[in-house]
């Protein structure tokens, strides 16, 4: 114990002589609420300034996010990053009700099909949000769903709504066809392969429109809520019966034209089967989803995570730049339910906080604020970052503030900013 002492007190000394010792305490200490705040406010404001394309005076009229920073690239060939740039400054605007996050929808939701090349299939169907990937169109039915939580502007729901009655559930099944028996297609033209990156989003959008059937119920997309309801439980079920690991809560990724399982996990995989339980137990009430959730919340943050030293792969491009930052909310989605053991909310707690501490003390550029997928090593402020790295690295501190305000309110996560209660 004396031996500790003094060998904080040398490098206490060591840190008072050269000036450092606020750098030195932070690299030591656990990540605050406040400091988690302030992050966040950072890292949502470089989101804007390096990726917001109307932030660039080239651009005034371009609203969307480009894939890469400061116009390193000023295109896109990507559709479903745009759903997850936007929950981004959906969470900011939850936590802090600054207007200049709310202001972004309207542009945003004219610009992003615009602007983005992959918007031509659409335009051959008369509408510039359908897109041939089926998992592109529930990201962004999913944001959506949370904008018309935070703004309560029925538009966004019934958007979500249309596109889930007439791209997204019409993708299931059949039920009678072998070897699949129904499951959500990953791809229109692609019928045969049913992966999970399809049917998770999907079932997670059945169950939050049921929690909102009864809101401009009159709308033709609409159904009832037992009917939303019953559509979560049966993806959710294909799901788990071929999808899912009952022994382990690894999610595999497909099941391709042949009937084979495609056994290789992905984060985002996991993150979207524990968003699919979660909410369908905030519907049913049932303890087997929350078993389901803790399970494989379990194998991401255990085996998936060791890999590391404690926290998931580096992740500094491409698809899977994104796919941590979808586990990482779907995480904090379990945490915070006031159902869950306190013993389980602490272990992924903590788990989360680690995750978030590492990337703030050693893999954020705090002169940049960028965030660009590794870790231990932050991207020089005179290279480009890409776009979804750093969407992970905000939703990632998005859900810790989300997570930690809500144990100060004695776990209780219903009590937060969100007026409508259900802005996750």
């Amino acid at each position: 114990m004396k031996k500790n002492l003094l060998i904080t007190a040398f490098a206490v000394s060591l840190c008072l002589l050269s000036g450092t010792l606020s750098i030195c305490v932070a690299q030591d200490a656990q990540l605050s609420l406040q400091e988690a705040q302030n992050c966040a406010d950072g890292v949502a404001q470089a989101l804007i300034d390096n990726f917001w394309g109307a932030s660039f005076k080239e651009r005034p009229d371009r609203y969307f996010f480009n894939k890469m920073s400061a116009q390193a690239d000023m295109g896109t060939g990507d559709y479903w990053p745009q759903a997850h740039a936007i929950d981004v400054v959906t969470d900011a605007y939850v936590r802090t009700k600054d207007e200049k996050y709310c202001q972004l929808y309207d542009l945003w939701r004219q610009g992003m099909p615009r602007f983005n090349p992959n918007a031509r299939q659409g335009r051959r169907r008369g509408d510039l949000s359908w897109n041939a990937y089926v998992d592109d169109m529930e990201w962004r039915c999913l944001a959506l769903i949370r904008i018309y939580e935070a703004t309560g502007d029925t538009f966004y729901l019934n958007k979500a709504r249309q596109m889930y009655a007439d791209w997204i559930w019409t993708q299931w099944g059949p039920d009678d066809e072998a070897p699949w028996y129904g499951g959500i297609t990953w791809k229109t033209d692609v019928s045969k392969s049913k992966n999970a990156c399809s049917n998770g989003p999907a079932a997670i959008i059945a169950a939050r429109l049921a929690q909102f059937a009864t809101v401009d119920a009159s709308n033709e997309k609409n159904k009832s809520a037992k009917e939303y309801q019953d559509e979560a439980l049966k993806i959710y079920q294909w799901e788990r019966k071929y999808l899912w690991n009952s022994q382990s809560g690894a999610v595999f990724d497909n099941m391709n034209r042949d009937g084979g399982i495609g056994r290789f996990s992905l984060s985002y995989n996991q993150g979207t089967f524990i968003g699919a339980a979660v909410e369908l137990f905030r519907l049913t009430k049932d303890p087997s989803l929350l078993d389901d959730a803790i399970l494989t919340a379990r194998y991401t943050t255990g085996p998936m995570s060791r890999r590391n030293r404690g926290v998931l792969s580096d992740a500094p491009g491409g698809d899977g730049g994104l796919f941590h930052g979808i586990f990482y909310r779907y995480l904090a989605n379990l945490i915070v339910l006031p159902e869950l053991d306190d013993s389980v909310r602490k272990e992924f707690t903590d788990y989360l906080l680690y995750s978030a501490t590492t990337m703030v003390r050693q893999g954020l550029n705090h002169d940049t604020m960028l965030y660009a997928g590794r870790w231990r090593r932050p991207q020089p402020a005179n290279e480009p970052s890409a776009l979804n790295p750093h969407v992970t690295g905000c939703t990632l501190l998005e859900a810790v503030c989300k997570v930690l305000s809500a144990s100060e309110k004695n776990h209780d996560p219903l009590v937060m900013t969100n007026p409508l209660n259900l802005c996750y």
